[in-house]
This record gives C-alpha cells, structure tokens and sequence, in this order.
C-alpha cells in the first residue's frame, strides 16, 4: 500500500492561509498599511476601485526594498521583524509574521515597485497566484507602491461571497480609520473610485478625531481627556458626554501600542464609570489608548489581531474606570452639589457678645380680616374688568361651525390623511399607539406591569405582552406595505434638515433610498455626500429626521446584507424600532386595548421581525399548581 501523507504544493498552503488573513478587501488594506508604518513612512495613499475588487494599491514614502529583499518578502513566514520566538513577546511593530504578502500573493494579482534612498533604480516584481512572472529594474520614487489587482481571481467560490460595494467599502473605510486615529503623525489619503473619501493631515490624537469623524459635527468639543500613570499601564485617550452616548455607537476605540483591539472586559469599565449619567442600552464614544509592556500581552491569539490577552487585565479594569471617573468629573460633568448657589436665603451672623438678647418673633394679626369679603370684591373687580369685552365677540356664535356644516365639506387633496390610502383591513400607520381602537364595548381588562409588560387574562391563562416589541410588529407590517405598494406618505418639514455623510455611508444610503422614500423620508441629494431631509414619515416620533437617518445607516451597516428585498426589511424594520413606544412609558387603557387588539390581527403576533419572542401565556394550570 503506497504512502498516502504528502506535503502541500506551497500555492496551496498559501491560499490556506489567506482564507485566515485575508478574508476581504478591507484585510488586504491592513496588512499593506501596517507593512508601510513599519517601513517608516509618514504619508501613505491608499487607491481602490469598485470597493477593492478590481484594485487595492497602497502608496508610502518608506525607506523601500532592495531586489533581494522585494524578492524574499513573497515566501511564506518572511519577515525582518522576527530572529528567534523571544521576539514574539517583544513585539513593537504592526505585521511579523509573514503570512500576508505570501497570502495576498495567492488570491490576486500584484505588481510590486519599490526603492531604497540609496539606490539609483528601483525594482519591480509582478506576481500571480503564487508565480513571479516578472521581475526587473524600474525607475520609481522612494518608497514603496503595492498594486493588487482582482482579489480572489482564481478563488471563485470566496470572491462569490464578497457582499455589495457598498457593504465592503464600509470594512474598508473602517480598517483605514482604525490605523489613522493611532498615527496622527502619519499623512492619510484614501481614493475610492477616483473620488477623495480621505485626506487627513498630520496633526495631534484630538485633531485626527476631529478629521475622522468630520461629519460629526462639534464632536472634538464632545470630548474630555483621560489619563492615568501606574506601572501596569499607561493610559490616555478622550471619552465623550454623556448626552451623545448612543445605542448603536461606532465611535469606540481601544489601541493597545498603537494596535486596535477590542475588549467588552474595558468596555464594561468605560460603561460603569459613567454609572447613571448613560440612558439605558446606550454606550458613550471613547478613543482609549494603552501603552503597556509588550511581554504581558499577546496579540497572536486571533488571525486578525485584534483580539489580545492580557497579563493583568482584572488590575487594569479599575485604571479604566477611575481614569474615565476622574476625567468626567474633573470637566464637571459628575452630578455636583453646588453650596454656593444663586438666590438662596442668607442668614444673619450670630453674635457670640454677652450682652446681646434674643427677642421671641411677634405675631400681628388683624381682627378685622374677612377672606370671603375679599373674595367677593376681587370678583366684583373681575366682573368690572370685562365690561366692554362682549362687544368684542359680537356675532361670533353665527359663525360658528355645526355639525349640519359637514355635509358641505370635502377634503382638500393636501388634507388626505395617510390612512385614506390603507386597503380595507389594514391598520392604519402611526408613531403613536391611538391607532383608532374598535368602538364596540369589550369587558377585556388590562394591567401594565413595570411600564414594560401588558398582561390580560385570556381563555387558558394570563398573556403576557411587551410593548415595545408589540408595537415593532405593527408598525414593521404597515412599512412593510408601504414599501411593498411603494405609497409615498410624507410630511414635509418646515426647516429642512442636512445630513453629512461618509463616502460609505453614502454608499448604503444609496442603496436603501428609494425605500425609505416610500416610508416617507423626502431626501435631496447636495453633492459632496450631503442631503437635505425635506420630509418625513407621518407621525414620526422619538428623535430628529437626522437621528433616523443615522441609526438606519449604522442598521444596515451592521445587518451584512446584500439583497434588494433585505435592505428594504432592514429599513422598515429599523423604523419600527425607533417609532415604537419605548419601555417605560405609562399607557391608558385604551392604548393597551389598541395596542393588542392591532397585534392579534397580525399574521404573525408571537415573534418580532428579528425572532424575538412578543406574547408569553402563563397557563391557568400553572398558576393553580402554584398554590396547591
């Protein structure tokens, strides 16, 4: 029987391995980027086309390449950061593992130009799939221009799996700002589709922030500093007020030496340090960045290291939480008791002299004091005060409207409500939960429980509901309508809105605009990423029409999806969440009645959109049990 274990051909290994390290455009991104910080460079450009399908180049200023080295730097597991596995616990550089051009090498095609301030020409080496098919001297710049072309060409099932350009385009964006907000002292571009997305200048920390997230408007002066000294850690960063934590927040950073990582253990620090100032299910922005030994880390334990473990971590959470206490409260933001507060009743000095008295306070009252005269005068001064008014309203009931005059009126086409357009037997659509209750007497009766829960007793038991995500249900349906009629409901605003955009999140607005059109948002394009909401969703609740727009993007930024008929379920569904009547809101009795009664008519009243359960029944034999 011959062998049958043999080594793996080197080009199939190195797909392997990029199914680890490379797993996008946005992968390919990192790894170049963080090759060019170690290469020295202090301005960095980074070109894509078609959201890095069809290119990915990386242009820096680095110290370059000798022919031998540009050569080498494709073989699996070659670095010039790592002599023996020591090294691996003294790690101050981005990529050391030499895994990833040999990866990227595999599934794309690259053209490599680079050179040293010392030589005369450069060297250019054009490799695919694993080969060099050229390698010769070029005339180039100093530094480094990696040029990677068609991503997952000879891997057709991965490059399948790629989602829309505007999906990946936002990883990418992503990827580039999690470098930038680290290196301030480092000249950032990103070009995508021959458009400037990017272009961030060298600065401070505060100022790259401010760069990043330009669209955020006044969010520099949102932020307070951190920092902390022990010799576990040092600490420092900026954490915003508490006013702009919000549910969704994707401006929360932790760098570990110049690393971004993520870590829920600190996140919990952050989120308790604010204590009661946050509202519920909301976190706050913070960019906290670590300096720390790098012997008692290890960034190696996942393929896109940005999991790390710590050796001290359970004594490093307290320094995250104090420094952020102590930066709140040192900018006034900690709830405060303020002694010297205006208006409040001075008290005369007491003096401590042997011959001073105290006299008991007098009390004068007036004998002849009759409230009810007053009262009686006070009135007869009313009464005299409105002579002459009546004439004012001369003529006033004839021209009041009766009942009869309704006969004669008809409608404007402006006045047409929304639910004139609803089909027979659909509910009508609205923010709030008076949604037009049946008239006809029901004996049914309803108990809110915590503000959060509606319970009425039914046939087999006690049903339980939740109101927040009963109403999610009705509404997700109506905007489900509306978008599936194409209906367009708006209310238009009296001062229009502007909303700045990122290139990626103009992306997937782009995708999701027609949709949101006919749930109602009126929006006009400004040019340069920037709309004008002109209109909104009838009855439009809970938040600004910018506060919506925001939290739909960042929605579907988070779903991953790709399909027109998903986009437009995460936007209704995105909607329902935030019109919904939140947890803790006191109901009347006709809006529990409203509220159910709309649920139970639904085809689908056990479980919200996302699969979460609505209506719990405890039964009658369970209860009765309970008491045997």
């Amino acid at each position: 029987m011959s062998d049958i274990i043999h080594v793996l051909p080197d080009s199939v290994a190195n797909q392997i391995a990029a199914g680890e390290v490379i797993q996008r455009p946005a992968s390919v991104i990192k790894e170049l980027v963080e090759n060019s910080i170690d290469a020295g460079a202090d301005s960095i450009q980074v070109v894509i086309k078609d959201a890095g399908r069809t290119l990915i180049q990386v242009i820096d200023n680095g110290k370059g390449m000798s022919e031998t080295d540009a050569r080498i730097a494709f073989e699996r597991h070659a670095t010039s950061k790592i002599q023996s596995a020591e090294d691996l616990f003294s790690l101050h550089t981005m990529g050391f593992r030499g895994e990833a051009l040999a990866s990227i090498a595999s599934i794309a095609q690259v053209e490599l130009r680079t050179r040293r301030p010392e030589d005369e020409v450069g060297t250019l080496i054009e490799v695919a799939g694993c080969k060099v098919e050229k390698q010769t001297s070029v005339s180039c710049p100093v530094g480094t221009n990696f040029a990677v072309k068609n991503i997952f060409y000879n891997v057709p099932a991965r490059r399948k799996f790629l989602k829309s350009n505007a999906y990946e385009f936002s990883q990418i964006e992503r990827e580039f700002n999690r470098i930038a907000l680290v290196y301030p002292q480092i000249e950032f571009q990103l070009i995508h589709n021959d458009q400037t997305c990017a272009s961030l200048k060298k600065g401070n920390h505060k100022e790259r922030i401010g760069n990043v997230f330009k669209s955020v408007k006044g969010i520099t002066a949102q932020l307070f500093t951190i920092h902390v000294d022990s010799t576990l850690a040092h600490i420092h960063g900026y954490v915003g007020k508490p006013e702009t934590a919000k549910k969704k927040n994707d401006r929360q950073f932790f760098f570990v030496n110049g690393r971004f990582m993520k870590h829920s253990y600190f996140h919990s620090a952050v989120v308790q340090a604010y204590g009661t100032m946050l509202q519920p299910g909301t976190s706050p922005d913070y960019f906290i960045y670590f300096e720390i030994d790098p012997e008692s880390i290890d960034v190696n334990i996942h393929p896109t290291k940005t999991e790390i473990k710590f050796e001290n971590e359970s004594a490093i959470w307290p320094l995250v939480m104090s420094g952020v206490r102590e930066g709140l409260g040192k900018f006034n933001i900690a709830p405060s008791i303020d002694f010297d507060s205006e208006g409040a009743s001075e008290l005369p000095a007491f003096s401590h002299r042997s011959n001073s008295s105290v006299n008991a306070p007098e009390v004068t009252i007036d004998p002849n004091y009759n409230p009810f005269e007053r009262e009686q005068s006070h009135s007869a001064y009313n009464r005299k005060s409105t002579i002459g008014w009546e004439n004012l309203y001369e003529g006033f009931e004839s021209s009041k409207w009766t009942p009869s005059d309704s006969q004669d009126y008809t409608p404007d086409e402006t006045e047409t409500s929304l639910y004139d357009n609803m089909e027979p037997g659909e509910e009508a659509q609205q923010g709030e939960l008076d949604m037009q209750a049946d008239t006809e007497e029901t004996h049914v009766e309803y108990m809110q429980f915590k503000n959060k829960y509606i319970i009425t007793p039914v046939k087999s038991g006690l049903m339980c509901i939740d109101q927040h995500r009963a109403h999610v249900r009705i509404l997700y349906d109506q905007y489900m309508s509306l978008i599936s009629r194409k209906q367009n409901a708006s209310q238009q605003m009296l001062f229009p809105e502007i909303i700045e955009l990122t290139e990626s999140e103009n992306m997937i607005l782009g995708d999701a605009l027609e949709d949101l059109q006919y749930i109602g948002f009126d929006l006009s394009p400004l040019g340069k990423n920037t709309y004008s909401i002109n209109g909104t969703p009838a009855n439009m609740e809970n938040g600004s029409a910018k506060e919506y727009i925001t939290n739909i993007i960042a929605s579907l930024k988070e779903s991953r999806i790709d399909f027109k008929t998903q986009i437009a379920e995460q936007v209704a569904l995105s909607m329902a969440k935030l019109s919904a009547t939140p947890y803790g809101r006191e109901l009347s009795d006709k809006e529990m009645m409203s509220l159910v009664n709309n649920l139970l008519r639904l085809p689908e009243p056990n479980f919200t959109p996302d699969n979460k359960a609505i209506l719990k029944v405890l039964p009658t034999d369970d209860i009765e049990k309970g008491f045997k």
